[in-house]
């Protein structure tokens, strides 16, 4: 059986040994709780991670002086968790710090054990809330870079939208295709996955560098959504006509575009807008169609036009 051990799993061990290992080094009472603290507050990304560390700082300061408050008025003994719990959550939540409420249990069973409200005490549960998030803190300060990732995911969305184009272009073209579709479907499991990571990849914004790939991939989806309305005009024109063939060769244009130069370039715009307009300008000078065949195969081709108008203003 192969067990894949990701970087987020290798920085959660790293960091709870060390945990563990300076809490214990510096002889405090209850040291394995820095470990936990640690342990709870890896996240996948920085953002994420400062978020928790606050959360959990918050709710185990709440949690270790507010319980020591209850305790002392109304005794320690297991019916005053019912008190505290019915006014600590609600107070949890209000503030937004509710992520925090598990790391703060284990400091309220301190105060419980402990049965003190000392200041020895409180200063070895701050030591210990200190050396739990500070090392989180720091181990998930280093994120590794994803640019690779979602490079491949940019390539492989402009494969798949550059290959829906082909069919699009052959079947007007030559009036048939085989195609299945299969292509749709592997484009939007592709930007699923890419806008996931791209979000990642914002939350670790480190200041003065450039991010773009969310906004890239919006732009992408744009682009398939916008592919997606422009099958069902293309798939009810069922005759080929020098209309139909001229936007096939713009679309074609267009796939080979995509997959010399995939980044966004205003004269290449230009060049296709320029493309599609002379197409429409010829259509205008046709005749008027004569049977109702004619007006829906014109109509679809209009249609098809106007999605592709679109879609050249998202290159």
């Amino acid at each position: 059986m192969k067990i894949n051990i990701g970087f987020r799993t290798i920085k959660t061990a790293i960091g709870v040994s060390c945990s563990v290992f300076i809490a214990q080094s510096l002889k405090l009472e209850y040291y394995s709780s820095s470990g936990i603290l640690t342990l709870l507050c890896i996240q996948k990304s920085r953002k994420r991670s400062n978020k928790a560390i606050l959360s959990r700082l918050v709710a185990c300061m709440l949690g270790m002086f507010g319980s020591t408050a209850l305790f002392e008025a109304i005794g320690y003994a297991p019916y005053s968790f019912l008190v505290l719990l019915l006014l600590f959550i609600p107070l949890c939540v209000k503030l937004r710090v509710q992520e925090g409420l598990a790391s703060s249990s284990v400091i309220i069973m301190h105060v419980y054990m402990h049965r003190k409200a000392e200041a020895a005490f409180f200063l070895n549960e701050l030591l210990v809330v200190a050396v739990g998030l500070g090392v989180a803190l720091l181990v998930n300060w280093y994120m590794p870079s994803i640019d690779k990732q979602l490079n491949r995911y940019k390539a492989e969305a402009n494969r798949l939208i550059a290959a829906i184009l082909d069919e699009y272009a052959n079947y007007l073209k030559n009036g048939y295709t085989m195609w299945d579709g299969k292509e749709l479907l592997q484009l939007s499991d592709v930007l699923r996955r890419a806008s996931q990571m791209a979000q990642l990849e914002e939350e670790n914004y480190r200041q003065g560098r450039t991010n773009s790939y969310r906004q890239y991939f919006e732009n992408k989806r744009r682009q398939m959504e916008l592919l997606e309305r422009m099958l069902p005009a293309v798939s009810q024109i069922t005759a080929q006509v020098e209309q139909g063939v001229r936007i096939g060769q713009v679309i074609e244009r267009m796939s080979e575009y995509l997959r010399q130069s995939p980044e966004p370039n205003g004269e290449r715009h230009d060049y296709f807008y320029e493309m599609l307009r002379s197409v429409r300008e010829y259509h205008k000078g046709l005749p008027l169609p004569k049977t109702r065949e004619e007006f829906e195969l014109r109509a679809n081709l209009f249609a098809a036009a106007n999605e592709l108008e679109r879609f050249i203003d998202t290159l």
